[in-house]
């Protein structure tokens, strides 16, 4: 596929402050969307996201930094220096790939206060035969050239006037990409909160994976909550766990699937501002244990990842 010649592509100024951050809405997902990981059958990105909110420019985008998340997960780094380029946490991007004619589909798993900061964003994404997360395992590079749109209705970006909310967030597998993004961009506004204004109450994350091996960004998750204690919290579920689970971990880490008991105790029907990203049966049972626990619909947003 040959990028399109509107990209964007002139250099970034960076300012601090108050310009972190954009106005918007705190939250949006209006409609479910479901995004197949991978499969055989698997249908063109854009048209299963047609309908789905997407910025109209294309940015040119260098990968500057690759690494290995998981044996499964590359981490790629993607410096975008266009100074109109911005996302909202949760949100994911259309990637185009010179020479590969498939489109992908891939959630930005960094805070929009690193693309202020250093002008990157950051993509987890798990080996597939899928031709763009093929092309990121077996031929991307540093400083192959790549486009990117940005897009979904599935994200997370109170403004100073927005009621206090605490956050729930559930991911299943390589889920965790969204909810990864809004959990460093509350962290963010917990420790930038005088140029913001906004300030969210306690966020609670709950992430479940086959084995620890899979359970990705957990170090760093660990030592945002160990950062913030009061206000950022996390427990890890492991399914198919078959070793020993390690000692750094053992604190965090439960054996078993994510647990009515276990959601119940973090919901709050008057604060809590649920998100939901995994497997569609995953999604389908939680929304409606969620709203058992009386969790208002409005409060429960959720992306499914096939």
């Amino acid at each position: 596929m040959s990028i399109p010649c509107f990209v964007k592509t002139v250099t970034r100024s960076f300012t601090g402050g108050s310009g972190l951050f954009r106005p918007t809405v705190l939250c949006s997902c209006k409609d479910t969307v479901t995004r197949k990981m991978s499969s055989r059958r698997q249908t063109d990105h854009l048209k299963r996201t047609a309908s789905v909110y997407r910025q109209m420019e294309l940015f040119s985008a260098r990968v500057c930094g690759i690494m290995n998340e998981s044996e499964t997960v590359k981490r790629l780094r993607l410096e975008v220096p266009h100074p109109d380029f911005s996302f909202h946490a949760g949100q994911w991007v259309d990637f185009f790939i010179p020479g590969v004619d498939t489109v992908g589909g891939f959630s930005i798993c960094s805070s929009p206060g690193l693309l202020q900061r250093e002008g990157v964003i950051e993509l987890a994404v798990k080996y597939t035969h899928h031709p763009p997360a093929h092309w990121i395992h077996t031929r991307c590079s540093v400083d192959s050239e790549v486009a990117v749109r940005v897009g979904g209705n599935f994200f997370f970006d109170p403004q100073p006037s927005d009621p206090v909310v605490d956050l729930l967030l559930v991911a299943g597998g390589v889920g965790i990409n969204p909810l990864y993004s809004i959990l460093l961009h509350a962290a963010d506004l917990h420790r930038h909160s005088h140029d913001h204004g906004y300030k969210p109450g306690h966020t609670h994350l709950c992430y479940s994976a086959k084995n620890t091996k899979e359970l990705l960004f957990k170090n760093t998750i660990i030592d945002i909550c160990r950062e913030l204690p009061d206000k950022l919290s996390c427990e890890f579920h492991v399914t198919q766990q078959s070793a020993d689970i390690e000692d750094e971990l053992q604190p965090y880490t439960i054996s078993g699937r994510i647990s009515e008991e276990v959601l119940q105790r973090h919901v709050d029907p008057e604060r809590t501002l649920c998100y939901l990203c995994g497997p569609p049966p995953m999604i389908e049972k939680l929304n409606a244990d969620l709203q058992r626990f009386g969790l208002s619909k409005d409060k429960i947003l959720f992306e499914k990842w096939w």
